[in-house]
């Protein structure tokens, strides 16, 4: 009786995981659904299905809308920037809070989060407020600066996690074998942590891409992001053309995420081939 409990709880508990996990997917997914089939709407606005119809894929790939493409291509150099700037810091400042020791380790650390935690319309106020007081004016330059504060530390923490004590166990014994210092970086270093820097260089983009808080207060009157944009746009009604595009960016996000993970799983591999080999060459050269 006591096992037939057993079981039924354990069941009822599966269940009830079963079904929490088809509502948060639900809450995830269904929005970005309803998004992909209303792009297909035989309508100039959203909210009522009229029939399908390609004909917004047709007009947005015929560049008819240029205001669209335009704030797609300022977004896309802002996000790029700002993914390359930030995996840069976000390298060297990962492996140096992660390798040294210095006073102010600790305090480095916990000042990393705060551009995390802090809510991010605090962030652009006071950004602003420093750029109207230097007199900066407002733009590209402004923006990339914003969106560098909240990616630099999701890059940082993502490469500081993703070193580990097989990464200096290959430096050591690249070191061991006569490699330099900078040899040792480029060739073992930069590829053991080389899953860690797709990974936040993909997180980077998509905030950059995504952000709108920061784009909207730091943007100059003459341009703005595509985000910026179709929220301006909600106020007379998006039309499909925008589901159509950011379709068509969602599927170009689902492709990379999966190309990213094809990615890793090599590097993985490939990581642990390299550690093998570097371990066996380090033990023979100890021998002879």
């Amino acid at each position: 009786m006591t096992k037939n409990k057993r079981l039924r709880r354990r069941k009822a508990a599966r269940i009830l995981s079963n079904l929490y996990a088809v509502l948060v997917y639900s809450v995830f997914y269904i929005p970005v659904a309803v998004m992909i089939v209303f792009s297909f709407n035989d309508a100039k606005r959203n909210y009522y299905w009229q029939g399908f119809t390609t004909e917004w894929y047709g007009k947005l790939f015929s560049f008819a809308n240029t205001d669209l493409w335009d704030a797609l291509l300022y977004s896309l150099i802002i996000a790029v920037l700002a993914t390359l700037i930030s995996v840069t810091i976000g390298v060297l400042g990962g492996i140096g809070l992660k390798k040294f020791e210095f006073r102010t380790k600790r305090f480095i650390n916990m000042m990393i989060y705060v551009p995390i935690i802090v809510p991010e319309i605090v962030l652009a106020v006071a950004m602003l407020i420093i750029f109207m007081t230097v007199g900066i004016r407002l733009g590209m330059g402004t923006i990339l600066i914003g969106h560098c504060t909240f990616c630099i530390p999701y890059a940082v923490v993502t490469i500081k996690g993703r070193i580990t004590g097989d990464s200096e166990t290959l430096q050591e014994a690249s070191m061991d074998l006569g490699a330099n210092r900078f040899q040792t970086f480029w060739r073992v270093t930069v590829p053991s942590i080389m899953p860690g820097i797709l990974s936040s260089a993909f997180l980077a983009f998509t905030l950059s891409i995504d952000d709108v808080v920061m784009s909207n207060m730091l943007a100059g009157p003459s341009q703005s992001t595509l985000p910026v944009l179709i929220l301006s746009l909600n106020r007379t009604g998006i039309t499909p053309d925008v589901n159509a595009l950011t379709t068509v960016m969602v599927a170009l996000m689902v492709a990379g995420m999966l190309a990213l993970n094809g990615v890793q799983r090599y590097l993985k591999k490939r990581e642990n081939r390299l550690a093998a080999e570097a371990e066996s060459k380090r033990s023979s050269a100890h021998a002879a």
